[in-house]
């Protein structure tokens, strides 16, 4: 115990989020903190974890350091000694805020961890899509050695659905490729955009004029499904559609019938429905057997460093709340010690 901790109440600290790495952990135990982990093996997802084992696992725990399971409101009413739900990450669609503002629980999320792993994948998408990289690698493996035509992403117009931090991540990136960027945002911030060359379009503008369309905005009720038919009929027919933000946000099955038509060229996608629904596996499955489709599994901000930076800001906000203070205020996404409104964060 550190000599700034000595007067901490011990808290356990339950952590279903997997790759946590030891400095992290070692934060924690600094600060009079025990670890629980949930036992998972290294990139099983916590959504796994059967009803039963994880309210077991969250039994007398003070915090939790989540993935991707959710978090209702029957669960946080049955654990009242479960002060801070701590998203290691930024998407937080997961989490009944309004039930754990009710309840006087903190919900916090951790911007500046994986966002410049997210945008690098972004990119990586757009180029293993354009190139056909996972194509040739398959055509080689069972004895095709032909050359097929590819396209760049030099200087070829690039769409971006939403300008946060990730979006603005991929613009840094794209400027290397001299690309043309489009930018559509619901709260658009016209200094950032034209300090950067990004063009301010309505949806439709920027999904007809783009030759790469990437989605990084969060999954809300008016976002669902933003990429449907209608808006896939208005792409390109040479367009490759990116998405490392939500799987909700496409319609799924029409994306299949406009890549199975040639009315799409491709896509690269690490967030599909199929991974917490089962009924939706049948689509995801048929999107993965298309040679114009590279996925990856919800692993965009997966890097080494990203979790490293992701587990320690989670730490760092629990550790705040346990000493009677607060977070960052850009970590914050309810604190139901307060009353007024929940800080709602993109």
């Amino acid at each position: 115990m550190t000599a700034d901790s000595k007067d901490f109440k011990h808290h356990i600290v339950l952590i279903t989020a997997t790759h946590f790495d030891d400095a992290a952990s070692a934060y924690l135990e600094a600060h009079n903190c025990t670890v629980r982990t949930s036992g998972l093996a290294p990139g099983v997802p916590d959504t796994t974890l059967s009803t039963e084992r994880l309210f077991e696992l969250l039994t007398g725990a003070d915090a939790w350091i989540v993935a991707t399971a959710r978090v209702t409101r029957d669960t946080l009413k049955k654990f009242p000694l479960l002060k801070v739900i701590a998203k290691r990450g930024v998407g937080y669609d997961q989490v009944d805020i309004q039930a754990a503002q009710e309840l006087g629980r903190v919900v916090t999320i951790a911007p500046g961890g994986n966002e410049p792993s997210v945008a690098d994948h972004t990119i990586a998408l757009m180029l293993a899509v354009g190139r056909r990289l996972c194509e040739f690698s398959d055509r080689m493996r069972s004895g095709d050695w032909s050359v097929q035509t590819v396209t760049e992403l030099y200087r070829k117009t690039v769409g971006l659905i939403g300008l946060g931090r990730i979006g603005r991540g991929v613009v840094q990136r794209l400027k290397g490729f001299e690309a043309t960027i489009l930018a559509f945002d619901e709260k658009p911030d016209h200094d950032y955009a034209n300090a950067n060359a990004i063009r301010l379009v309505d949806l439709p503008t920027l999904l007809k004029m783009s030759d790469y369309v990437s989605l990084h905005l969060p999954l809300t009720g008016s976002s669902r499904n933003l990429i449907d038919a209608a808006a896939l009929a208005i792409m390109k027919e040479t367009a490759i559609l990116i998405n490392t933000a939500r799987g909700g946000l496409v319609d799924e099955a029409a994306l299949l019938q406009a890549l199975q038509s040639a009315r799409l060229a491709g896509a690269g996608i690490d967030v599909l429905l199929g991974e917490n629904d089962v009924d939706a596996r049948a689509v995801a499955n048929e999107l993965m057997s298309l040679p114009n489709v590279v996925v990856t599994p919800h692993a965009a901000g997966a890097s080494r460093e990203g979790l490293a930076r992701a587990n320690l800001i989670a730490c760092q906000g629990i550790v705040a709340v346990f000493d009677g203070g607060s977070p960052p205020t850009n970590c914050v996404v309810a604190d139901g010690r307060q009353t007024g409104t929940i800080r709602l964060r993109s």
